[in-house]
């Protein structure tokens, strides 16, 4: 089962403050209520020029040296009235870069619209790129699949399959093993752009794992800190089935079959179960193999290759 969010909750822009380190210059009487849901940015150098078409006032507002340097060239009157007319709109927040000294103008009016003004010692395009990052984070779809993931060798491995298959005591092994645990029995996945997965556990449960038999155990606490990872980009899906006679599994691996999770292709391996095959050496060499693959390197058709020139096809 999964259960599919468009976009996170929102962030509060008090926790944006303190994630950037803002200072406050104006704070408006509801800054703790203030809930950013947009996670797009906007530089409103064509706005404070009067232009508001397709303006969208639930971004964030960012200027820097060339909004300042424009404002500049206005009478005090205009300056006002152009920030009369920005924050009419009820922007969230208006945020200085560069540790730039706002125009009073800008202050009045922030007082006068209650809007909270903020400011940034970052350089413009770093600062708004780190926002951008980090909101579109925050605010990405995401999904919650019943499974583990663990990261081997780099590569972030979600392991599927049914209740009871394996999947917990093989993740052990492979943190005995040296290698990460990011979350066992729920994996929440978000999509952090068009083409990245990337995977965590629920805050509750995070560094915990259930081995049937023993109970829940504190990785971290066991293990210690390098046996765990919050989050991990997933490169490769694993599902585990238990072993069918008469089944045609795939010897070979010429052909890769896929999963899509949320309109996003991942390479995936079914690989079977049932007792003496030791499932944590198997997925230990599918994550080299896969990066191998990524790397544009198919042992499996290098093998037909060296056969084809053995028999002189």
């Amino acid at each position: 089962m999964e259960t599919v969010t468009t976009k996170g909750k929102g962030v509060g822009l008090s926790e944006i403050i303190h994630e950037f380190n803002l200072e406050v210059l104006v704070a408006s009487t509801n800054i703790e209520k203030i809930v950013i849901d947009s996670d797009d940015i906007n530089r409103p150098g064509l706005q404070l020029a009067g232009f508001f078409d397709h303006f969208d006032a639930k971004n964030l507002q960012i200027v820097g040296r060339t909004e300042v340097t424009f404002l500049d060239r206005f009478t005090p009157e205009r300056r006002e009235a152009a920030f009369d007319n920005l924050f009419s709109r009820g922007i969230p927040a208006l945020i200085y870069s560069r540790s730039i000294e706002p125009h009073p103008e800008c202050l009045e009016m922030a007082r006068k619209h209650d809007i909270t003004v903020l400011r940034s010692p970052e350089w413009t395009s770093t600062l708004t790129s780190d926002m951008l990052t980090t909101l579109r984070v925050w605010l990405a779809p995401r999904v919650t699949r019943h499974g583990v993931l663990v990261e081997i060798y780099g590569e972030g491995i979600l392991i599927l399959g049914d209740s009871g298959i394996g999947k917990s005591e093989t993740a052990i092994e492979l943190v005995k093993r040296g290698h990460r645990l990011i979350a066992d029995d729920a994996v929440e996945i978000k999509k952090v752009s068009n083409h990245t997965l990337v995977g965590a556990a629920p805050e509750v449960i995070r560094h915990y794992i259930e081995l049937r038999g023993i109970g829940v155990i504190d990785v971290r606490r066991i293990f210690g800190m390098g046996a765990v990872k919050s989050t991990e980009r997933i490169d490769l899906v694993v599902n585990l089935e238990l072993w069918r006679e008469g089944k045609l599994y795939d010897r070979m691996g010429m052909e890769q079959d896929t999963m899509e999770i949320m309109d996003i292709t991942l390479p995936m391996l079914t690989i079977p179960v049932k007792p003496g095959r030791n499932l944590a050496v198997i997925l230990e060499v599918a994550a080299m193999n896969n990066r191998d693959r990524k790397m544009g390197f198919n042992h499996a058709n290098e093998l037909v290759a060296r056969m084809n020139d053995a028999f002189g096809n």
